[in-house]
Formats: C-alpha cells, sequence, structure tokens
C-alpha cells in the first residue's frame, strides 16, 4: 500500500469511497445529511484540506485522509478494506507528514472515538 498527494481526479473515486464509509459506520447521519454533504465534499472539502491517498496496487483506492492547521477533518476507509491497518497507516502519515495533532470525532461515531483513542488521541 502506498500513500499519495490525491488530486482533482480522485475526487469521484474518493466521494464515492466516502459514501459507502459513512453507510457502514456513520448509522446517526440521516439520508438529508448524506446527500448535501456529497456536494460540499466535491466543490469544498477536499479542496480545503491537504488531502491524501491509500492506494493499493490491485484495490485502488482505499482510504483517504484530509488534514488542514493541524486537525484531521476527514479520514474514511473503504468498508471491504476496514481492519487492515490503512486507517493506522494514514493517521501515522498525517502525524508525521501533514503536522496532524487533533481531530475532531463526531460523538455518535463509537468506532471512530475508539479507534483515535487507541492511537494515543485523548478527548478533550
Amino acid at each position: 500500500m502506498q500513500i499519495e498527494q490525491a488530486n482533482t481526479r480522485d475526487h469521484l473515486t474518493l466521494i464515492a469511497l466516502w459514501e459507502a464509509s459513512v453507510r457502514a459506520t456513520h448509522h446517526f447521519l440521516p439520508e438529508a445529511e448524506i446527500d448535501a454533504l456529497k456536494p460540499l465534499l466535491l466543490e469544498h472539502y477536499f479542496a480545503a484540506v491537504d488531502l491524501v491517498c491509500a492506494w493499493d496496487e490491485a484495490a485502488g483506492i482505499v482510504g483517504f485522509c484530509g488534514v488542514l492547521d493541524g486537525n484531521i477533518e476527514m479520514l474514511f476507509i473503504a468498508p471491504e478494506a476496514r481492519g487492515c491497518g490503512i486507517g493506522r497507516q494514514l493517521l501515522a502519515h498525517a502525524i508525521s507528514c501533514q503536522g496532524a495533532t487533533r481531530v475532531d470525532v463526531n460523538e455518535q461515531n463509537g468506532q471512530a472515538l475508539g479507534f483515535y483513542q487507541r492511537m494515543g488521541f485523548v478527548m478533550t
């Protein structure tokens, strides 16, 4: 697996991965909110962050992470790739190469909260 800078040609793949990941993990989000977020990601949010992709030779893009001003704004993994260490690798890259020191986690997302706590983040 490689971590590479994302570019605009990746955005449609990233939005599909984002939606699949959200549907697998963010059961608290209503359909209307998912639909409202998709164009915002494509038109604004992807361009606002330092965006990298986890790329697998066989599977293509399997995850991505976006960092802005030291804050992890987005980290999403393809549902079929969860539990394979991709999130851990993206997080390590975010810290070591993108200067991440903070992350905001939706409190209803217990899986993400637990992941970040296992990785050493402390809730404030």
